[in-house]
């Protein structure tokens, strides 16, 4: 993308300087508001106080509006992307793979980074610390919190650490249950619905647990971990492919900039425990394509 822009430039040469208004403008009349939609890995409130002052960055450095919208659940910005009504969307590893997977026009091109740098999380299982479970295989005949079907850390991952175990979850265990959202998983583990919870988690200073123990909403020391996967890469924001170059350019240089830019906003987002975003493209998530089709055959062999 960049070579190809640089060949543009210098193709131009002379002109650049009295285009570049009349693009811009044609972009803004084209574009007159822009959505940037995010998955729901915690309830809509939070969602709206942690990201508000994001999208009105956003809208400042572009100079257009943009507006903030909260998927119902996974699937809805994976359908509005390919339907081209979300233009920027801040996904999971699993459902931007499946973004791609059914034909969305869409470009991964930042991704969340650690504190030390790396680019990558886990799924976890978690179940109440005064449980007498210590291993999954103690929790046979119980309840299993899940978080949504297009959920790396809160469905896919898990399955695929479940088959290696050669646990089939729907006879293994009593009842599975999707919960919506990682909060919502806490809570069903935390209210005794199920007796084990996925959820996301990237180190001993961050996690959905973490978070919810910030908002008082649980407390982090009654729960934990009984399993922990191999590391996931990160998640991305992604843009549509088809939006103008310039357009796609000034988004990028907001985003990743947005951590000294916007260092309110920035931390609004992260609460100080992870790094800035970073450039990233579609390959970083052609593993997460396989996992997915992994868990696609999974499902198709047991309907068989």
């Amino acid at each position: 993308m960049l070579t190809r822009r640089h060949t543009l430039k210098l193709a131009a040469a002379g002109l650049a300087a009295a285009a570049t208004p009349a693009f811009a403008q044609d972009w803004k009349a084209k574009y007159p508001e822009l959505i940037f939609a995010i998955i729901p890995a915690e309830n809509a409130s939070g969602v709206v106080e942690r990201y508000t002052p994001f999208v009105n960055y956003l809208a400042k450095e572009l100079g257009t509006k943009v507006t903030l919208r909260i998927a119902n659940d996974y699937a809805a910005i994976i359908e509005g992307q390919r339907a081209g009504n979300i233009h920027i969307g801040m996904y999971g590893p699993a459902s931007f793979a499946r973004a791609r997977m059914v034909g969305a026009k869409t470009d991964a091109f930042a991704i969340e980074t650690n504190l030390d740098g790396t680019k990558g999380y886990y799924s976890v299982f978690y179940v109440k610390k005064d449980s007498p479970y210590q291993k999954i295989e103690d929790l046979k005949g119980k309840n299993l919190g899940l978080v949504d079907p297009n959920s790396t850390s809160g469905n896919n991952v898990p399955r695929f650490a479940l088959n290696s175990m050669k646990i089939d979850p729907e006879g293994f265990f009593s009842k599975v249950v999707y919960t919506g959202s990682h909060e919502n998983a806490v809570i069903a583990l935390q209210q005794g619905t199920v007796d084990i919870a996925a959820n996301w988690w990237n180190d001993e200073n961050e996690s959905n647990l973490l978070r919810m123990a910030r908002k008082n909403m649980v407390k982090a020391e009654d729960f934990r971990i009984i399993y922990k996967s191999e590391q996931i890469v990160n998640s991305p924001m992604a843009y549509l492919s088809d939006l103008p170059e310039e357009l796609k350019a000034k988004i990028r240089d907001a985003v990743l900039n947005l951590a000294t830019k916007d260092k309110a906003a920035f931390d609004k987002i992260y609460e100080g425990k992870q790094g800035p975003l970073v450039a990233v493209d579609n390959k970083a998530y052609d593993p997460i394509i396989e996992l997915n089709k992994f868990v696609d055959d999974l499902r198709k062999k047991k309907a068989s």
